[in-house]
């Protein structure tokens, strides 16, 4: 059985986007740039016809819906908080 995957593997922008993601009270400015980055590092992106992107990390694949502006809103915060901690991520 593999190790769980390890923030240490990822490079320090990457890091600092999964502690964004972490934070509590939810960061208002995490940009989306930064938030691929960061999923296309750990896991598989594919972006779609219909402007959406499908992201699979492990087992789990969730369909997300790219902001109208440059940040991520508190929701898809919390959904991608849910997905990371369901693939071992989580800020050291």
């Amino acid at each position: 059985m593999a190790s769980p995957p390890q923030p240490e593997q990822l490079n320090n922008r990457h890091r600092d986007t999964l502690r964004q993601i972490f934070e509590h009270p939810v960061s208002h400015n995490i940009e989306w740039r930064a938030v691929l980055s960061l999923l296309e590092a750990i896991g598989t992106v594919i972006g779609r016809h219909d402007g959406k992107v499908a992201v699979t990390i492990g087992p789990d694949r969730q369909i997300l819906d790219p902001p109208p502006g440059k940040d991520i809103d508190a929701q898809m915060a919390a959904d991608l908080r849910r997905m990371l901690s369901s693939a071992g991520y989580r800020p050291s």
